[in-house]
Parts: structure tokens; sequence; C-alpha cells
């Protein structure tokens, strides 16, 4: 995507992502995301911004790629706490927030990535391997391990996920009262 987008081509790529979480890529037609996007639908004003709708989709995944990579980068930037159980408390907000904000494009990556894996690799291997590879340098830096960063952090994003892309959390329980639970878990994990 080139670094100048005008306001037509980013409402394209905000609707069709929307819709391509919502209903799958396959079940989206071009006419749809005009329609969403303001335009007039089957006159072909997406072409004027993009080849193809493929080209939308790789376009959307490649905006919220770059936008989780800036977040990661300002995050790097911040020095470790030196408290575990306040870092593993912004980790836990930060996971919500994070699936929050992302939640088209991981939709997407559910939806999509077995049927176009060309274009998902990447994509998955940010949004998955990255994110657990900055949370077990995160409890080794303590004593922790690989195996505990997977099943701790995985337990954490099961737990967000079905609250935010299913609409149904396991539990009936408020949000800091879960980040709350799962940070003791991991510190007697660590602590062992």
């Amino acid at each position: 995507m080139p670094a100048t987008s005008s306001p037509t081509k980013e409402r394209l790529l905000d609707e069709a992502m929307r819709l391509f979480g919502e209903r799958g890529y396959d079940a989206t037609s071009v006419a749809e995301i005009e329609r969403s996007a303001g335009l007039t639908p089957g006159a072909g004003g997406l072409f004027h911004h993009f080849r193809t709708k493929e080209a939308v989709l790789v376009a959307g995944i490649e905006r919220q790629l770059a936008r989780l990579e800036a977040v990661r980068q300002i995050r790097g930037a911040i020095p470790p706490l030196g408290d575990l159980r306040a870092e593993l408390t912004l980790v836990a907000r930060y996971v919500f927030v994070e699936l929050e904000e992302e939640q088209e494009l991981l939709r997407v990556l559910i939806s999509e990535s077995r049927q176009r894996p060309h274009l998902f690799t990447d994509a998955v291997e940010q949004v998955v391997r990255g994110t657990f590879k900055e949370f077990s340098a995160l409890l080794e830096r303590s004593g922790g391990t690989e195996i505990a960063a997977a099943l701790t952090l995985g337990s954490l994003v099961a737990f967000a996920s079905a609250e935010l892309l299913l609409g149904q959390a396991p539990v009936d329980a408020d949000r800091e009262e879960v980040i709350a639970t799962w940070v003791e878990m991991v510190m007697r994990l660590v602590e062992g």
C-alpha cells in the first residue's frame, strides 16, 4: 500500500475487512464492499483503488500488521518494569485491548487462512509467534519456561477470544478480576 492513501481507499479497506471478518472473503462481493464504503455498488469504484478483490484483502492485512508492528516497536522501547506482577497485568490488559482492536484481522485470519495460506503465513507468524516470543522472553527472565509461556498466554487469549470474538465469556466475571486471577496463576507457576 502506498504511503499516501485517499479517504475513499481507507473506507474501502475498513469496510472490506469488516465484511470479510463477518461473512468471509468468498461470501463478500465487490458491490457489497462498494455499498458499505458509500460508493455506487457495481459501478467499479473499488477498481479505481485496487486491481482485484484479493488486492483489497492483501492491503487490509498489510495495514493491520503494520499497525500491530508499530505498537510492538513502541512496547519494545519501554524497559522492563522489574516487577513481574505489574508486567503480567500490563500484558493481560494489552491482550484484551489488542484483540478488541484487531477483531476484523483475527476473524479474517480464522476464516480465510486455510483457503489462502499464501496470503496469511506471514500474518499468522507475526500475530501468533511474535506475541508468544515477546511473552516467553518476559517469563524466561523470571525463571519461567517456554511451555509455561505457551500455556498461560494461550489460556488468556482463549478467554479473551471467547469474550470478544464469539461474544460469550467462559464465565461471568469482571475483566479486571479475570486479569488478576490470571496474573496470580502465572506467578504461582513461575515461582513454582
